[in-house]
């Protein structure tokens, strides 16, 4: 029986005359390929794959989904836990190709093209004993995490990711392609400085790096029984810590190698430990007072290349889990927080965890209102995460997070770091946003008038 074509097929192929880079719709080869997120539990499929290599692919994808009426989703890394880089029977504007980074050593600074990921911009900035704020897995892609405001092992000394980003080159929803820095399109700068994809798509960012080589670095893991007991002891601890001294507090289980064997499977809880500056005085210091809130059941801190330290995770957050998580920021581990987070930090699944990820420091210096994001008196970003290969568990690690969250979330506040939130509704993107959400709103309605980007935790423009 003949096929037809459609007005979508047709307006496909005149889109193929001038896109450089790789269209892929639902009966191509390669399709279910190219439609694999990071976070397996998302199964969505997209009527068109647009994977472009330059910024002249991006406006003519951009163009194009509007002139179709598709909805547009934009990926860059692929990790969005809620699977927002992909949209049923929609336009996904696929940045993965766009992996150039430039290294300005003298300027220390670093320009990079949005489908790289963190672990390609440490290679490139390593080379020259420099590094910027990125997460703590290195296949994170670049785009998605500094949208949503960025923070990992450097942000107590150098601030969150957006507070060492310099500028952007970004295609808007009218497809034009604009430079927004402090002083062009100041607005905007502000707004893709945490307020995540909702203004346009980025094609290029630039960052200022810091002299980061060798860190000490690694873990430090506590029975479980002893997490009341050690989750006072950092809290108290991390108030009086030095900037140049960092640690989140984790649960979890540990892993087999390179773990001994006499502790695989053990429950536990613990810090990952870095200390930027490579000064092993220093992190022994520390160190000793950890030892001191009890005792440890194991310990491997010590010197590290940083770009060894942003891919530890790597191995075992593969690609390919399934992936369901929840978020605060958090202010105070008060006792009773503390007791309600020892309920219920025992792990379902050997990869299944919660993570506190300390955003004092440097954080606290820059204004509330000097960026798009709004807890800079937060203490904590906090992340309860539900992880398994097997599909099967998808109700348990989804029903453990859900649970830790709302015993937890009590005492946290309202909002949370939208890079760790799923699709959770108006409500909890205006608590997110605060007292900036209707500047945001007044931006995207700005350059963003008709909300062509709204697969995202979306921001609808002012009226």
């Amino acid at each position: 029986m003949a096929t037809h074509a459609t007005p979508l097929d047709d307006a496909v192929d005149d889109l193929r005359e001038t896109f450089r880079g790789t269209l892929i719709e639902v009966s191509d080869e390669g399709y279910d390929e190219a439609r694999a997120i990071y976070n397996a539990m998302i199964d969505r499929r997209p009527a068109l794959i647009a994977q472009c290599v330059d910024a002249g692919d991006v406006v003519a994808a951009v163009n194009f989904g509007r002139g179709q009426e598709l909805e547009i989703a934009v990926r860059s890394g692929g990790h969005n836990g809620p699977g927002l880089s992909l949209v049923d029977d929609g336009l996904v504007v696929d940045l993965s190709p766009m992996t150039g980074v430039h290294v300005d050593p003298e300027a220390k600074t670093v320009r990079v093209e949005p489908g790289c990921t963190w672990g390609d911009v440490d290679h490139a900035t390593h080379a020259f004993g420099m590094a910027t704020v990125s997460g703590i897995i290195s296949t994170t892609g670049v785009g998605g995490l500094t949208l949503g405001g960025g923070h990992g092992y450097l942000t107590r000394q150098y601030g969150l990711t957006i507070d060492n980003l310099l500028g952007v080159d970004v295609v808007l929803a009218d497809g034009s392609l604009v430079h927004a820095d402090e002083d062009e399109h100041s607005e905007l700068f502000w707004a893709v400085r945490g307020g995540g994809g909702n203004f346009g798509v980025v094609t290029s960012f630039e960052f200022q790096c810091h002299d980061v080589d060798t860190v000490v670095a690694g873990p430090l893991f506590w029975p479980l029984d002893d997490l009341e007991t050690t989750m006072r002891w950092y809290r108290d601890w991390l108030a009086e810590a030095p900037r140049d001294v960092y640690a989140f507090y984790a649960v979890g289980e540990v892993p087999g190698d390179p773990f001994p064997p006499d502790i695989h499977g053990e429950k536990f809880c613990g810090l990952l430990w870095c200390v930027p500056s490579g000064d092993e005085e220093l992190a022994e210091e520390h160190l000793r007072q950890a030892r001191a809130a009890a005792e440890p059941m194991f310990e491997h801190v010590g010197a590290m290349p940083y770009p060894a330290l942003q891919s530890l995770f790597d191995d075992l957050y593969p690609a390919g889990d399934q992936w369901y998580w929840k978020g605060d920021f958090v202010y105070d581990l008060t006792d009773e927080a503390i007791a309600a987070h020892g309920r219920h930090a025992e792990v379902p699944t050997p990869k299944s965890t919660m993570h506190l990820y300390p955003i004092d420091g440097a954080v606290h210096d820059v204004a509330d209102d000097a960026t798009a994001w709004n807890y800079r008196d937060a203490t904590w970003s906090m992340v309860i995460a539900g992880v398994d290969a097997d599909p099967a568990n998808e109700g348990v690690i989804t029903d453990w997070a859900r649970n830790y969250w709302e015993a937890v979330h009590p005492h946290d506040a309202e909002g949370a770091y939208v890079n760790f939130m799923m699709e959770e509704g108006d409500e909890r993107v205006r608590a997110t946003y605060g007292d900036n959400y209707e500047r945001l709103q007044r931006v995207k309605a700005q350059y963003d008038p008709d909300n062509l980007f709204h697969v995202n935790h979306n921001v609808e423009p002012a009226a």
